[in-house]
């Protein structure tokens, strides 16, 4: 008997790959799904299912998929050169794109250091904290405070300063030294730079929204005084915005929503519209200075990654700022925001859901009632499948973080096969 296209690749998928976040005994006794082609804001499986992209294809893609202006962009690119190393050259889509950045990022930030995910994009703000202030002549600050339940990356510093017992425990040995606040109030952060500011090189935050943690919102004002303890106690503030960043929770970046200014600020995900690897950092002038001088004096950021400004990501990435200004696309998820929030009432309602958090279009949906073995939430995603929706949960909080173009009606059929599936519990 002939084997299908389907069953060929499921075959050799469970032979040869080791998935990310993914229980593989459970994979491997399952048949997974498996994407050949997109089209707009649909996913098409090897038996040619559509499926609607509930998580913009882990939380990347904003104007949908084989978009034209993004596709050209990068077919134009490769008629020019695909890949050429930023260590002692530069190209021309880095630099266009770098005065494209400047222009809508925070105005205190004034360099851009290039990279390829958002841990890399985070391992980069804290190494430059260090050496910043191991350049100007405290080398004592080189600890770092971080939040409960926050998620900055699988490296190990980005371990470090996001651990998560449920993902990191393992690699704990590992890490290094880490004070952790609450982000319920200040007032835990204030009391650890109280005792130990003088060793303190840098805070680090996912403004406004923790993302991996279940979608968990900051009590508002939260940020903006962390900013100010951050300039009190004479440390650094840096602002993971990998989740939060380019439109997602209704501004550019999630800092505008309380006006804070960040030293560095960390960006990837939606950058490229989630078409392409790439991540940026940056530092504020002062923080570039610092590393100015002879090179026998040392001041020089030893660190570079291979593929740092892509020149075909870069491309992508520019044709994608195009469309965000032209078609509104930030304007438009504040407006959409609006009306999801109305569409999710009805699910608010249910039982079995403890909490519905949103910001933006950013939602998390927490179930309430089950015994975590159980995995209700993958159960949820899993069935959603049968919708034609593609959906991912955080343990028993289904996340809700669609392709940011997506429009009403996509939105409303999500909702609504969500609703129906949480339904069905009772």
């Amino acid at each position: 008997m002939n084997e299908s296209k389907t069953d060929r690749l499921r075959r050799l998928d469970k032979q040869h790959i080791w998935h990310p976040f993914t229980p593989m005994k459970l994979w491997l006794e399952s048949d997974p799904l498996v994407i050949v082609a997109a089209e707009g804001m649909h996913l098409i499986d090897s038996d040619g299912n559509r499926y609607l992209d509930g998580v913009s294809s882990l939380w990347c893609n904003v104007h949908g998929h084989r978009v034209p202006e993004i596709d050209a962009a990068i077919r134009a690119q490769l008629d020019k050169v695909a890949h050429s190393t930023m260590l002692g050259l530069s190209n021309e889509p880095a630099i266009e794109l770098a005065d494209r950045l400047m222009r809508i990022v925070p105005e205190n930030l004034k360099k851009i250091f290039y990279s390829d995910a958002g841990a890399t994009a985070n391992e980069i703000a804290f190494k430059m904290a260090a050496q910043y202030w191991y350049n100007v002549g405290h080398p004592e600050k080189c600890e770092f405070i971080g939040f409960g339940d926050a998620y900055h990356g699988d490296t190990v510093g980005a371990m470090s300063i996001g651990r998560t017992e449920l993902f990191h425990k393992p690699y704990f040995p590992l890490l290094f030294k880490t004070h952790f606040a609450s982000t319920q109030s200040t007032e835990s952060l204030e009391q650890i730079l109280k005792r130990h500011s003088q060793c303190i090189a840098a805070i680090c935050i996912e403004p406004i929204v923790q993302g991996a943690a279940g979608m968990l919102i900051q009590p508002p004002g939260f940020l903006s005084e962390v900013r100010r303890l951050v300039t009190q106690y004479n440390t650094l503030l840096i602002a993971d915005e990998v989740a939060t960043g380019f439109g997602r929770t209704g501004k550019m970046f999630a800092c505008e929503h309380e006006n804070v200014q960040p030293d560095l600020m960390c960006v990837a995900k939606g950058i490229t519209g989630g078409y392409l690897p790439l991540a940026a950092t940056f530092a504020t002038q002062k923080i570039f200075d610092a590393f100015l001088g002879d090179p026998r004096e040392g001041r020089t950021f030893f660190h570079g990654h291979t593929y740092t400004g892509n020149p075909l990501a870069c491309a992508a990435a520019i044709a994608s700022f195009d469309l965000l200004k032209k078609n509104r696309v930030v304007e438009g998820v504040a407006e959409k925001a609006i009306a999801v929030a109305e569409m999710l009432r009805p699910i608010a309602a249910i039982p079995h859901v403890k909490e519905i958090r949103q910001k933006g279009l950013m939602i998390g949906v927490e179930l309430q009632g089950f015994d975590p073995q159980l995995r209700t939430g993958a159960r949820v995603c899993m069935n959603l499948r049968k919708r034609g929706i593609i959906l991912r949960p955080l343990g028993d909080t289904i996340v809700i973080m669609p392709p940011l173009a997506m429009e009403i009606d996509d939105l409303k059929s999500i909702i609504e096969a969500l609703n129906a599936e949480i339904s069905g519990l009772m």
